[in-house]
């Protein structure tokens, strides 16, 4: 559980990062990590796609879940 938050909030806030904003807040780019880090997971399955395990693996499937979340919110705000 700890990791997933550790993990969530990286991601959270390199998704905010990476698509040019300054975040929501730590709580929200956690809270969008770790539904991103879902989101992703979703997608790479049905994609068959398997990263792996790791670490890093994990990081990178929540950082481009968090980024395709994020996009998504920006739609819908917009």
């Amino acid at each position: 559980m700890i990791w997933t938050i550790i993990i969530g909030g990286i991601a959270g806030w390199l998704a905010g990062k990476i698509m040019r904003g300054d975040g929501y807040g730590i709580i929200i780019d956690i809270l969008l990590g770790v539904v991103g880090g879902w989101l992703g997971g979703w997608i790479f399955g049905k994609l068959g796609l398997h990263i792996g395990n790791s670490l890093i693996g994990s990081l990178v499937v929540a950082l481009i879940g968090s980024i395709i979340l994020i996009w998504l919110v920006r739609l819908v705000k917009k």
